[in-house]
């Protein structure tokens, strides 16, 4: 229990969660210094759920090579809006403030792993 715990935090500092208030500074600035992934999901969309903790154990194994960003829709109407956001999850990969790759869906481990490789 004590080892997941461990665990689970080291995940929690590897990410941030933003809202429409932040998304400028936390992705589109930090964006500029490190890739910034996206992951716009929802806590009733369970392909996100089923995505999610696959995101956030590469963002521990890639250890600082990018940032996961996890936005719940609900909170960033106004980007969800302004990215074309119509189907969850999405996920996008911001460098210097413009979205560079992005996939819809939960796709498998393996192929989110190329597209991290390619793309970073």
């Amino acid at each position: 229990m004590a080892q997941r715990l461990q665990m689970a935090t080291k995940i929690k500092e590897t990410q941030i969660d933003i809202s429409d208030k932040t998304f400028k500074e936390k992705v589109l600035e930090a964006s500029k210094d490190t890739p910034v992934v996206v992951d716009f999901w929802a806590e009733w969309c369970m392909p996100c759920l089923m995505l999610s903790p696959t995101l956030e154990s590469f963002a521990q194994d890639y250890k600082g090579k990018f940032i996961l960003a996890k936005a719940n829709i609900d909170d960033v109407p106004e980007n969800a809006g302004k990215y074309k956001i119509q189907g969850i999850p999405a996920v996008k990969m911001f460098k210097n403030g413009k979205i560079v790759a992005e996939f819809i869906g939960a796709i498998p481990e393996y192929l989110i792993k190329e597209w991290l490789d390619k793309n970073l």
